[in-house]
């Protein structure tokens, strides 16, 4: 295959990754919707999720426009870029952005459909909760490569040298980051302030379930799973994405001219530019392979269905990726004293592939239902919230350990394999699946919302069952791609950091320099610093958010009525309450004004997500035109190791204190006593959960964007700092 008709086939294959998405979409859209009850819920959880996009996006559009207009000055006035990096700058955006809404569409059409389909079925239930998934799994990776494929064939044929045309398409990665940072803290506060007020006066101070359909803030809390955990986890991945390769790709550059390794002229010189974006676009065609191996029938164990389209999809790309790396590198070549072979690079690639699985199952032993550090903490919950929240605390700190070790070998161990190149063709790897990875990340908050539905449309308990079945999964597979998003984080950050040190004419850093020094202290306070904004951010959307609901409760007479008869009630089936109570509680049907609730978390999470985003933005640019080039390589090295180490204790912490909380539903036994849901300790519990939940969802996977946004920024920077 020549040069030519390669960089042909890479958008392409972006295309086939929409047709999916496309044909998956249909299908989703054509199986039933259920009872008029569930559509009606539905529908308010898409509408509520649509106006958080449109409010969000509007915002977005000024900041868009903005930095644009920047861009294309710097690129105007500079001789290595062009005011063409605007251009990219705005497909990038666009592209997040557009990733986002297919993600939601789908989320928001598959939710109701699971339900339906769990009133018979497990099997159907999973297959439509996967599908709504593969939706936005595919959407992702399409969008990607064709956004990048495209730039990349466009600007290598208008007669400009690779490094210029590289550094004009790093604004595709820049407009990725931003819109993915602006995504991941504004959707992770709406969905934390909606889940605090449905949690706290609903489960604590009312006693009744986050999803009864007498909780005010229900809706806004499920239409916070799809804000949250779809479209901002989507944003995330596809930065992730698209940074990952973008950072090979610069790397790859410094290869070209070398006799050795341009001796195969098929590629012009290009091979290791090019071989990220043929391993991602063939990452395309293996996910979708895989999501057909995701079955299951009644009975059988969703997480095995998961797992074997996962473990298809990844097997068939370890052999793409050797097929791939033999057939596009030279056998061996060196570069300044390092030797480089395409078996080496085909070695980083595993090591890349096996310290996310790595990360991820640590991960899982640390945040997974009645595993030890998990039980710790529910221990800990009969002596009362400080103490559920210091167990907390301490098994967060300690879930750094060993997936820091694995990051530092698996660093080493790239470098062994293939030098700078090596570590960020490992961060490639381990994106390269990325369709059918976050295709089972999102099938969760989908099979959450089914959850929350069949609560909300009164359906029976039998329902419930199979949707908390596929919903217990999903939180499996959550903490494993939380596994791989840190990871890829980590090396993904590391690729465009020495991409920038490449491009400012860097070779190293010294940090007993007074200036690196400064930087590298100022860089390791910014995640802390960052985390404070998020957490404060969903702190007052809570606040708003348990008074509105406290309020409803307190003034609406049917709810209060309600409430009441619940609590005369309490430890009853419905089936054995009197005529007049029956009465009672039908009348409050409907009654909760759940659009305010909705109101509340949107307007708060457009208002707290400016500050963070603009922190993480602004801050290299400042360091960098006052400091210098290695003022800001100390920025960076200094925000890439607090940041990892933040983000995970967060998300670690986050999630144990969540599944210590589920384990009082069934009942657990501590010190030979039974604990319940309704409990002291149980209460102890939510409120351990309360504090986690902007861990888990705002702070700490933000944190995982805000690495590479800066890392980003540096690049896209690096030519015209003096």
């Amino acid at each position: 295959m020549d040069i030519k008709t390669l960089t042909l086939l890479i958008p392409v294959m972006g295309v086939v990754g929409l047709l999916f998405t496309f044909w998956k979409s249909a299908w989703v859209k054509k199986q039933e919707e259920g009872t008029g009850k569930m559509v009606e819920i539905g529908k308010a959880i898409a509408d509520g999720a649509m106006a958080f996009l449109k409010a969000e996006y509007k915002v977005l559009a000024i900041f868009v426009v903005a930095v644009a207009l920047l861009l294309g000055y710097s690129g105007y006035v500079s001789e290595d870029s062009s005011p063409m990096i605007m251009i990219s700058f705005v497909l990038g955006a666009i592209s997040s952005g557009l990733a986002g809404f297919i993600g939601m569409k789908a989320a928001t059409k598959a939710n109701t459909r699971t339900t339906h389909a769990a009133r018979t079925s497990l099997g159907k239930a999973l297959e439509v909760a996967f599908a709504g998934g593969a939706v936005m799994g595919l959407g992702v990776v399409g969008l990607g490569i064709l956004g990048l494929g495209s730039l990349f064939l466009f600007y290598s044929n208008m007669g400009w040298d690779i490094d210029k045309v590289l550094t004009v398409i790093t604004g595709f990665s820049f407009g990725a980051s931003s819109i993915a940072l602006f995504a991941r803290v504004a959707g992770g506060i709406y969905t934390k302030a909606a889940d605090v007020g449905a949690d706290l006066v609903g489960k604590v101070e009312a006693g009744i379930p986050e999803d009864h359909p007498l909780n005010p803030a229900t809706i806004a809390d499920n239409v916070g799973d799809n804000v949250g955990d779809v479209a901002g986890m989507g944003a995330d991945l596809f930065e992730s994405f698209v940074g990952s390769i973008v950072g090979t790709m610069v790397i790859g550059a410094a290869f070209i001219g070398l006799s050795e390794y341009t001796g195969d002229t098929r590629f012009g010189g290009l091979n290791a530019v090019l071989l990220p974006m043929a391993l991602a676009a063939v990452g395309i065609l293996t996910s979708i392979i895989g999501t057909f191996f995701v079955k299951v029938k009644d009975g059988g164990d969703p997480q095995k269905a998961l797992n074997m389209g996962e473990i298809v999809a990844g097997l068939l790309m370890l052999v793409a990726t050797y097929l791939i790396t033999q057939n596009m590198l030279p056998a061996s070549w060196t570069l300044e004293g390092v030797d480089y072979t395409s078996m080496g690079v085909f070695i980083a690639v595993i090591i890349g592939l096996a310290a996310g699985f790595g990360i991820g199952y640590i991960t899982e032993y640390y945040t997974g239902t009645g595993t030890k550090p998990v039980k710790e903490i529910v221990d800990n919950s009969v002596t009362g919230a400080a103490t559920n929240i210091i167990a907390g605390l301490s098994v967060g700190m300690k879930s750094t350990v060993i997936p820091i070790i694995i990051l530092a070998v698996a660093i080493m161990g790239a470098n062994w394999a293939a030098g700078l190149y090596g570590i960020a063709i490992a961060a490639v790897g381990m994106l390269s699946n990325t369709g059918i990875q976050l295709a089972v990340d999102a099938y969760g908050p989908i099979s959450d919302n089914a959850g929350g539905i069949a609560e909300m449309a009164n359906l029976p308990k039998e329902v419930r069952q199979r949707t908390d079945k596929l919903d217990a999964v999903g939180n499996t597979t959550a903490a494993i791609g939380k596994g791989f998003a840190i990871g890829s984080a980590a090396l993904t950050a590391l690729a465009l950091f020495a991409a920038f040190m490449m491009t400012a004419g860097i070779t190293s850093i010294d940090i007993a320099n007074p200036t690196v020094m400064a930087g590298l202290f100022l860089g390791g306070m910014l995640p802390f610093y960052f985390s404070a904004l998020a957490m404060s951010a969903v702190g007052k959307a809570a606040m708003d958010m348990i008074k509105e609901v406290r309020r409803q409760f307190n003034t609406i007479p049917e709810l209060k009525a309600a409430l009441e008869v619940m609590k005369r009630n309490e430890g009853k089936e419905e089936s054995e309450w009197s005529d007049a109570d029956k009465k009672i509680f039908d009348a409050a049907d409907g009654k909760a004004e759940h659009s305010k609730c909705i109101e509340i978390s949107t307007k708060a999470s457009i208002r707290e997500m400016v500050v963070p985003g603009l922190v993480a933005i602004l801050s290299p640019v400042i360091i960098g035109f006052t400091g210098g080039a290695e003022m800001l390589g100390g920025l960076l090295a200094g925000v890439t190791v607090t940041g990892v180490l933040m983000a995970i204790f967060q998300s670690n912490a986050g999630g144990a204190w969540d599944n210590a909380k589920k384990m009082f539903e069934d009942g657990v036994e501590i010190d030979g006593t039974m604990h319940y849901k309704g409990s002291d300790t149980h209460k102890a519990a939510v409120v351990g959960d309360t504090v986690g939940d902007p861990f888990k969802d705002t702070s700490g996977p933000s944190l995982n964007i805000l690495l590479k946004l800066m890392s980003v920024v540096a690049l896209v920077i690096a030519p015209f700092i003096p």
